[in-house]
């Protein structure tokens, strides 16, 4: 049987997405052959804080854009990636996404091919980012692209274009949406409710609430239905921390982000959410 090789940059890369300690990432990855998902899972049930998976992608440098169009039914975010925070944070450069956003916008694309293929003034925006790759030096690219339909969009960018987020609500309520938009940039839930949970993140959960209490030696001899039990409140916990509607709203802790909501208008609904982040 063939053994996995565990890298510094492995255990590094490990660390970075979990904040533990180095030994501890080196003993997750040893024990899980290498597998980094799982190696999360790990050190999450031996009682690490880290953080939970989610789908927003990463791209270590780079600038994220989140534009609707003008009647603000459909949204989109476009990341564009670089190598250094150089580029990054140069004018020019953020100038060039916005302009790739706006092509996005402007021939309503839908994907990240149509994207490649749109026009701006005369050129594809593919042949405009090989031009910006030779003059700049860098690898750079489309690395996410997000796009949203609704009765009404909000968009919201945060920390010089390293977080984006886009806001499907019911029906228009600008102020809300942009409401809703910074507490998603903030909390980040991995899902609207509990009922939108991916059922593999609810199973996921689960096992690790569950694996983690037959650890504890306090639970030594207790029956599965107790154990059962006291793990399905602590997964209601765990909607309720990370799930948008349950969270405590930003503004006002003593109420919901739901309770909000119906505060602003009684049948406002956000029917969906899409949050993008820079590493």
């Amino acid at each position: 049987m063939s053994t996995v090789t565990i890298t510094a940059q492995d255990i590094n890369k490990l660390r970075q997405a979990t904040g533990a300690g180095m030994m501890d990432c080196r003993k997750a990855l040893t024990e899980t052959a290498g597998d980094f998902e799982a190696a999360i899972d790990w050190l999450r049930k031996q009682g690490q804080k880290v953080a939970a998976k989610r789908s927003d992608r990463e791209a270590k440098e780079g600038v994220v854009i989140a534009k609707t169009t003008a009647d603000n039914k459909t949204g989109f975010i476009v990341c564009i990636s670089c190598e250094t925070d150089f580029v990054s944070k140069n004018t020019d450069f953020v100038a060039f996404a916005q302009s790739i956003a706006d092509a996005a916008v402007t021939n309503n694309v839908h994907n990240v091919e149509a994207l490649l293929e749109a026009d701006v003034n005369g050129a594809k925006v593919s042949d405009l980012i090989n031009d910006k790759l030779a003059s700049i030096g860098e690898k750079i690219g489309i690395v996410k692209f997000e796009r949203v339909e609704a009765p009404y969009v909000a968009s919201y960018i945060h920390g010089a274009y390293r977080l984006g987020v886009l806001v499907a609500l019911s029906s228009e309520a600008a102020e809300a949406g942009k409401d809703v938009a910074m507490q998603i940039a903030a909390l980040n839930p991995v899902a609207v409710d509990a009922d939108s949970v991916p059922a593999e993140t609810v199973e996921r959960e689960r096992n690790i609430i569950i694996d983690t209490m037959k650890e504890d030696p306090k639970m030594a001899g207790k029956p599965d239905e107790m154990v059962a039990k006291i793990a399905e409140g602590k997964l209601n916990a765990f909607f309720k921390e990370q799930t948008l509607l349950a969270q405590p709203f930003v503004k006002d802790a003593s109420k919901t982000v739901g309770d909000y909501l119906k505060s602003v208008q009684s049948d406002l609904k956000v029917l969906n959410f899409k949050r993008v982040a820079l590493g």
